[in-house]
């Protein structure tokens, strides 16, 4: 089996690469993984030609034009990234009957629902970043529709971290500086590790031998077990750093709790990210696997605890 990896700068490549040779997966099927200096993919032709030349079995693009603020004045590059690349190696995948693993957002939805989305409920962003992920996700399905082989996967996922820039290690960057934060506490979600975000999706597509499985195409939400909000996420950090030893300027108790109302940014975040997990849940549990459904069971907390203990281990803090 060939694999290719799109995306292998950014966090959720770099945890597929950590995953796909830990697993033994690399030593079993060829791999290939494509960052920025490899291909453009603001450039349709220069994705087609990598695809040609490859031609994987299995696609998964990790990458993505994440820059939410940004994308408010670049909106087209967002939509070429979030929307046309996807879109191009959707069609190749389906062309080809291959596996295509594309990842989404919880920007897509507004964040006005009380309880937790559904794979179902309507798309509504608020924003450029959103607005784009939103038209990937309908270019893939639209690619499939009428489609008799190959299948696809999109894993929608929330405020990921891993091996790059992301909330977390801001945190901890400002908590050394700082003596107090202020955080938004009415903003809901889950925080999602890339390496179990990139180990969930593997579970789900491959076999037990390591292989492609058959599974049911479509939109899957793909987040650890609970809830939170960023001002209790920022909270959780500062302690499990401080109990790793990482001398802090801003503990726990020096976090702030605010509106959002009160730390305005150009481009709006859905109040609610909260997603269900019921159907992806019921998917892995069907491979019969149950330490695959014990990973994907697990608390959002507990991932955080184990990055920043990590973090404080390897001395990045």
């Amino acid at each position: 089996m060939k694999i290719l990896v799109f995306g292998k700068d950014g966090q959720l490549g770099k945890a597929f690469q950590k995953v796909l040779d830990q697993s033994g997966i690399s030593r079993l099927h060829q791999i290939e993984c494509l960052g920025r200096s490899q291909c453009n993919l603001t450039d349709g032709n220069a994705i087609i030609y990598h695809l040609n030349q490859f031609e994987p079995d299995l696609i998964i693009n990790t990458s993505a034009y994440t820059a939410v603020d940004k994308a408010e004045t670049e909106a087209d590059m967002a939509f070429a990234i979030n929307t046309k690349a996807p879109e191009i190696m959707a069609s190749y995948a389906v062309m080809h009957g291959a596996t295509f693993l594309h990842y989404s957002t919880d920007y897509v939805f507004d964040g006005a629902k009380t309880g937790f989305y559904v794979e179902s409920d309507s798309r509504n962003p608020l924003g450029v970043y959103g607005a784009s992920k939103a038209k990937g996700e309908e270019a893939i399905e639209k690619t499939y529709a009428n489609s008799t082989q190959g299948q696809y996967a999109i894993f929608r996922t929330s405020w990921v971290y891993g091996d790059g820039n992301n909330f977390i290690r801001t945190i901890l960057r400002l908590a050394k500086e700082r003596d107090e934060l202020k955080v938004i506490d009415d903003q809901y979600g889950v925080p999602t590790g890339a390496i179990w975000l990139a180990q969930v999706s593997l579970n789900l597509v491959l076999d037990e031998k390591l292989n492609l499985r058959k599974f049911s195409s479509g939109i899957y939400h793909a987040v650890p077990a609970g809830e939170t909000t960023w001002h209790e996420l920022a909270r959780l950090v500062a302690q499990v750093a401080t109990q790793a030893g990482v001398t802090l300027k801003a503990g726990p108790e020096a976090i702030e709790p605010i509106p959002a109302v009160k730390y305005p940014l150009p481009a709006p975040r859905p109040t609610n990210s909260r997603m269900d997990t019921a159907k992806l849940r019921l998917a892995i549990e069907r491979t019969g696997d149950m330490s695959k459904l014990q990973h994907c069971n697990g608390l959002w907390s507990e991932g955080v605890k184990d990055y920043v203990t990590q973090l404080a281990k390897d001395g990045l803090i």
